[in-house]
């Protein structure tokens, strides 16, 4: 008997796409679950709340002024067109930062299902059997796409049976799906450009950032028109759900994903299996890190200097906002009393108004650092941990330098955008000199440890539900973000470690708050250690 010859992945490209897709799905589709379930409760949770919240006309009047007048809340939800309706409460509310987090679920499905599985040696496993060259990005794609697909179709669903407008809800849910799609483009490309699954995570999530950023300054500016029309995300927003319900700027954002897509397949063509077409160079001969403090830094100097960029160009768009307050309050206005809280003279406004935009910041500042602890919790589940502990290197000090590294550049991201912002507002005439605002920066930094501290106790002590180390900056962003506003009490308001931070712009700074915070971080912070040091390794 002759012989036949092994099968090989000679064949069409996309050989075994369908088998692999319908695994995938089984095993990893319940990773997009959470993307869709915050998409959906953002919605659902505005069309409910609305009503109750805001009752009566004078109230969503109240609402519309301080909205409008508050450019920070702009950039990150972008123009208010309608707050007097639900409908556009909702549009207002969820169409930026809903496509926001779509397109994070599609960037992190499309990289794990590509990247990840070629530095986890999963790839080259099923490229043994029969599978075609593009099997893989295929599936990732496929995945993605699917993916925010079902965002759209079940959170637009649920918000109109909620409440919501049919036409308004689902022009808001394809605005989802379609920014979701783009960024499965985005990301299918970043997956062939970038070193390793990390690189091409932070390229797309970097891209993700800075257009997000680009496309709120601009609306909260009033930029010129072309600033919004070269943005993918500003697409989105020119959809106006609940206002003039334009459906074509989505044909854009669908032209665009064809576009990206057709991209990356033809970038895939050109690279090595494991390699992106930017290589890393060649390491030293002997390794350099000598310890767990070294080796931590290593890790994390690539993201580190890129968010010192970043942090630059945060302080220089916070820092306009702060010389544009002599225009936005005045004593009496509603922005006043969603701000400030009570204060009774200009110069507290400015000092209360300067602190909100510092939180902003400090909200930002938390997220390497949360990213850093997190990437704890990888390098533990790629084996890279336990060879680490075979050695004279405790956990406790492993554990510690992590930590500690995590805790550190926070100081270095509030000392950098707070020097710009302080620069900025000193030289415009708001009565508050470059001292007192950048020692007010410093003042958040321990606010910002308990929300690290959060993370921190999450991946020491419970590290199989290692994405609730999240919750500490999604629960501070709504509530800092949302919370005077929303008229939320006191004790609501008191969950965010920012609301702690001493004002010292103003005369009377109360210290109380510090030492709360501070007994927070500790408490999260040896539970953390506790956790780490008696759990198991590498356990899901």
């Amino acid at each position: 008997m002759t012989a036949q010859p092994a099968t090989t992945s000679a064949g069409p490209k996309a050989t075994g796409t369908r088998l692999l897709l319908r695994t995938s799905l089984h095993h990893d589709g319940r990773r997009m679950a959470p993307w869709l379930a915050l998409v959906t409760l953002l919605s659902v949770s505005s069309v409910l709340v609305y009503p109750w919240v805001f009752p009566d006309q004078e109230d969503r009047e109240a609402l519309q002024q301080a909205i409008d007048a508050n450019p920070a809340v702009g950039l990150i939800f972008g123009p208010a067109n309608d707050l007097l309706t639900t409908d556009g409460f909702n549009a207002w509310r969820t169409l930026a930062l809903g496509g926001f987090l779509a397109a994070m679920g599609a960037i992190f499905t499309v990289v794990r299902a590509t990247r990840g599985q070629e530095d986890s040696g999963q790839a080259e496993l099923l490229a043994s059997g029969v599978m075609g060259r593009s099997t893989r990005l295929l599936t990732g794609v496929a995945m993605a796409l699917i993916g925010a697909l079902a965002t759209g179709i079940i959170a637009g669903a649920l918000t109109i049976v909620c409440g919501g407008g049919t036409e308004n809800s689902l022009l808001l849910a394809c605005t989802w799906t379609v920014t979701g799609w783009m960024f499965t483009g985005i990301a299918a490309v970043a997956a062939q450009i970038g070193a390793d699954a990390r690189t091409s995570t932070a390229i797309s999530v970097g891209t993700l950032g800075t257009l997000f950023i680009l496309r709120g300054f601009v609306y909260s500016v009033e930029g010129p028109a072309w600033g919004i029309w070269i943005n993918p995300l500003g697409w989105m927003q020119e959809t106006a759900p609940a206002g003039d319900n334009q459906w074509w700027p989505l044909s854009l954002g669908i032209a665009l994903t064809a576009v990206l897509l057709a991209g990356a397949f033809a970038l895939e063509g050109g690279r090595d299996f494991g390699q992106g077409l930017i290589k890393p160079g060649p390491g030293p001969e002997r390794g350099r890190a000598r310890g767990p403090w070294g080796l931590a830094w290593r890790l994390a100097k690539g993201s580190a200097i890129t968010w010192t960029i970043a942090f630059v160009l945060l302080g220089f768009v916070f820092g306009y906002f702060a010389t544009s307050i002599t225009d936005l309050i005045q004593e009496g206005s509603p922005l006043a009393a969603a701000l400030a809280s009570g204060a009774v003279n200009p110069d507290d406004l400015v000092g209360e108004f300067l602190v909100s935009v510092l939180s902003l910041v400090s909200i930002f500042a938390a997220i390497p650092s949360v990213q850093v602890m997190l990437r704890v919790r990888s390098e533990e589940m790629e084996d890279r941990v336990e060879p680490i502990m075979a050695t004279a290197t405790a956990r406790p000090r492993y554990y510690a330098a992590n930590v500690v590294l995590a805790l550190l550049l926070p100081i270095l991201y509030m000392g950098l955008a707070g020097v710009v912002i302080a620069a900025l507002a000193s030289g415009a005439e708001l009565g508050v000199d470059v001292g007192e605002v950048w020692l007010q920066a410093f003042m958040m930094v321990p606010a910002i440890w308990t929300i690290v501290a959060v993370s921190v106790l999450i991946v020491g002590a419970r590290p199989k539900v290692a994405v609730a180390a999240w919750a500490g900056v999604a629960a501070t962003f709504v509530i800092t973000l949302l919370g005077p506003s929303f008229k939320f009490p006191d004790w609501a308001l008191g969950i965010s470690p920012l609301w702690h931070a001493p004002n010292v712009i103003v005369a009377d700074t109360d210290w109380t708050g510090l030492g709360w915070v501070t007994l927070f971080t500790l408490g999260f912070a040896l539970v953390g250690f506790a956790g780490f040091r008696r759990r198991d390794l590498a356990v899901e």
